[in-house]
């Protein structure tokens, strides 16, 4: 089993297994996280030393991989059982295997009858980390790293000591805020921790040291580019050294020489100094550093506070831009919106939507530098997350674009500003949404996209409405606002009484009238909504909801009819009157065969009723009245 998540069990489970069974999982995920097994449900043969009937769990990918011990699972059960080997009827705790493989055999060699076992596991990145030295990597490096990942580590090494990071390789999917793939590193043992640094990109960062023995890291990928990733070594580090006699003072860059008595360490005993690392972002000025400074090794950087990155200047910061958005609607604005954008800027967002969806984004305000071919500033608009996707266009100037639409579930708008005019930039609108809808629901709305704001041009959408066999579909119009026009040629919404468009018209609407509740002969609907290139209104809401009764055409193959909508819940609606027709061709009868019925009882049938005519209305002969539940598992035929 290669899947990043999975389930298993003991064959027939949970209706028991046989004797003599002897099977094997092997669970292998990707090089760099762990796997976290846990059993569900465990009902085998309890022997001693769990000798017959088992579960074996083995550290590794093949039969001679050692045991996987669990140290309070060995103490409960010692004289029943094995460590790595389990039985009986009690959950072993999780098991976290020590890489990325884990060996799972199963025998039973008893007649005895059990239910078996079930068991479910989980590929895990990070972990607690303790030993004064090794190696931290991303997910499957040296190959590329796996998207929409979130591994962390925290890291201890022996007390009195700091911790030491050094990197040996680093590629992360680069970002002027580090907003997409990033890796943390904090100054202690939580996500509150000092942050000492975010990085992305392909330069490796500075060494990094601790302030006490524990170390915090987090990596995130989101759904998008993928690169290598990371690879850096921990270690136990303290700051010691020694002098020659003749040396009365060294100072390093970036350190400062402190009386012994200051120290945190040792003292050479022939001189009467330590060295201890001089921490600039102590000083009033903090650093020079607008919003925060972060003290390394040696030296210092600065940083911003999420939703800022650094300016040019490498000291002050200013409004962030880009990013990887996943939510179906909302708003984008270039940098520092409403007022004039930065130079130098080049933002990139990338918008992901559900499969099956498309992209729309509608310019509120549009006003860059212009060109003829907009070579300064613009606004590039792309179907794709890649820089080489399909072009939609790339604009600039004062004219707002059209609506576009995305060709497939995702986005990239790129906006970029060279080093000289600066105007007021762009503020966009997008949203999601699958333009063809299958909708089984029994109730529910439906309502044009983007609403209820203006629904964007050159769109055609449909829903495709389906309900429980034996009854219609009532659509009814709660607010319509679109483009009027004598035979709604333009802007539109039409109904057909039946599975697509091929099906006879309900009706066409547009402008502002409501239409009358309507309702199909069957249970199916088909709603088509279009949008030419010109004018882009509020749109429409509507509410459909199913009702019983109807005309129904019987055929060779059996077909269903349920007395409710929402059948099996054990209660149909007060105050029901439901009529069905059912027609067959000439020359055939038509056969009734109750699978289920159950309707309040009573001595004359003068309650809850069905009732049943030999013709198409109840001036038909009646053919009986019934109640309770004396029809279930008969048939009845009509001539």
């Amino acid at each position: 089993m290669q899947e990043s998540s999975g389930n298993f069990s003991s064959p027939g489970f949970p209706n028991g297994y046989s004797a003599y069974m002897h099977c094997i999982w092997r669970i292998s995920v990707t090089p760099g996280e762990k796997i976290i097994l846990n059993f569900t449900s465990m009902d085998l043969y309890r022997s001693h030393l769990c000798w017959y009937d088992h579960v074996e769990i083995r550290d590794g990918y093949w039969r001679k991989a050692p045991l996987k011990v669990i140290k309070s699972w060995f103490l409960r059960c010692v004289l029943t059982c094995d460590s790595g080997r389990f039985c009986g009827d009690k959950l072993p705790e999780s098991i976290i295997s020590t890489d990325s493989r884990l060996w799972i055999e199963f025998r039973s060699s008893s007649n005895w009858v059990g239910k078996g076992f079930s068991a479910v596991y989980e590929a895990i990145c990070g972990g607690e980390v303790k030993k004064d030295s090794g190696q931290i990597q991303s997910p499957n490096y040296p190959d590329d790293y796996r998207p929409n990942k979130v591994c962390v580590w925290k890291i201890t090494v022996s007390q009195g000591y700091h911790v030491g990071l050094t990197f040996q390789s680093f590629e992360i999917e680069r970002h002027d805020s580090c907003a997409y793939d990033y890796l943390e590193v904090r100054d202690g043992n939580s996500e509150n921790s000092p942050l000492l640094g975010r990085f992305c990109g392909y330069d490796k960062p500075d060494d990094i040291k601790t302030s006490s023995n524990q170390l915090w890291m987090k990596f995130v990928s989101d759904g998008s580019v993928n690169k290598a990733g990371f690879a850096a070594n921990f270690f136990k580090d303290i700051c010691l050294g020694s002098v020659g006699p003749s040396v009365t003072a060294v100072v390093l860059r970036g350190f400062s020489c402190k009386p012994a008595s200051q120290g945190a360490s040792r003292q050479d005993p022939k001189h009467n100094f330590v060295f201890s690392e001089m921490d600039e972002c102590s000083k009033p000025d903090n650093g020079r550093c607008e919003q925060r400074c972060v003290n390394t090794l040696g030296s210092y950087k600065c940083a911003c506070d999420p939703g800022y990155e650094l300016a040019a200047d490498k000291r002050s910061c200013e409004a962030a831009c880009g990013g990887f958005i996943t939510k179906l609607n909302g708003s984008i604005t270039s940098p520092g919106w409403p007022r004039e954008y930065p130079p130098n800027k080049n933002c990139i967002w990338q918008l992901v939507a559900p499969t099956q969806y498309r992209i729309t984004l509608l310019f509120d305000v549009f006003e860059t530098e212009g060109n003829d071919v907009c070579k300064y500033d613009y606004v590039e608009v792309r179907s794709g997350l890649s820089a080489d996707s399909r072009l939609h266009g790339k604009f600039c100037g004062a004219e707002k674009p059209e609506a576009i639409t995305s060709q497939y579930n995702n986005m990239r708008i790129e906006f970029k500003s060279d080093n000289t005019v600066s105007k007021k930039g762009f503020k966009a609108q997008y949203f999601s949404a699958g333009c063809d809808h299958t909708v089984n629901s029994v109730s529910g709305d439906i309502t044009s996209p983007n609403w209820p704001d203006k629904y964007p041009s050159k769109k055609a959408c449909t829903w495709a409405l389906t309900t429980t066999p034996g009854h219609r579909i009532k659509i009814a119009f709660n607010e319509i606002d679109m483009e009027a026009h004598l035979e709604c040629a333009y802007d539109h919404i039409e109904i057909y009484d039946g599975r697509d468009g091929k099906a006879a018209s309900l009706g066409r609407f547009c402008g502002t009238k409501k239409p009358p509740p309507i309702t199909s002969s069957a249970n199916k609907l088909f709603v088509r909504f279009f949008s030419d290139n010109s004018v882009q209104k509020k749109g429409f809401q509507a509410s459909h909801t199913a009702e019983c009764g109807g005309r129904l055409k019987a055929e060779v193959k059996t077909k269903d009819v349920f007395s409710h909508a929402q059948f099996g819940d054990n209660n149909y609606p007060g105050a029901s009157d439901c009529q069905w027709v059912i027609s067959a061709e000439k020359g055939y009868g038509v056969e009734l065969i109750f699978q289920t019925f159950e309707i309040e009882e009573e001595a004359d049938c003068g309650y809850d009723y069905m009732e049943l005519f030999d013709g198409a209305d109840t001036k038909s002969p009646r053919l009986g009245r019934y109640c309770g539940s004396g029809l279930e598992s008969q048939t009845i035929v009509l001539e």
